[in-house]
């Protein structure tokens, strides 16, 4: 399957899953000057960013070790500018949603994976 493709399969697998664990869908690929978010939802009154990662190995750290310093950076400045359209901006958080090859259906998923301070 061709890298958008599965990419695009990776956040619906995790977008379900989230939804069945009692998230509401926001937004999908928000995307800015800065770069995108995958997927922004609501748990209760939190704001949830979250970025979705699929890898096939382990292989140099996985899917974990895909969130580096500079795509965190990336991520919290493309928050900054979503928030920028409320006049309270809303509690908020960064989740990561690790997936396992296509077959395994491994779905880990990471509260508060790192955080804007």
């Amino acid at each position: 399957m061709p890298s958008r493709e599965s990419g695009q399969a990776a956040e619906l697998r995790a977008l379900d899953y989230l939804k069945q664990n009692g998230l509401k869908l926001i937004a999908r690929n928000y995307l800015t000057r800065f770069g995108e978010i995958d997927l922004i939802l609501r748990d209760g009154d939190v704001l949830v960013f979250t970025e979705v990662r699929m890898r096939s190995s382990n292989d140099f750290g996985g899917a974990r070790a895909s969130i580096t310093a500079a795509k965190q950076a990336k991520l919290i400045k493309t928050a900054q500018q979503y928030l920028m359209q409320f006049t309270r901006p809303p509690a908020c958080r960064f989740d990561a949603v690790l997936l396992g090859a296509a077959n395994s259906g491994t779905i880990e998923w990471i509260r508060d994976a790192f955080s804007a301070d």
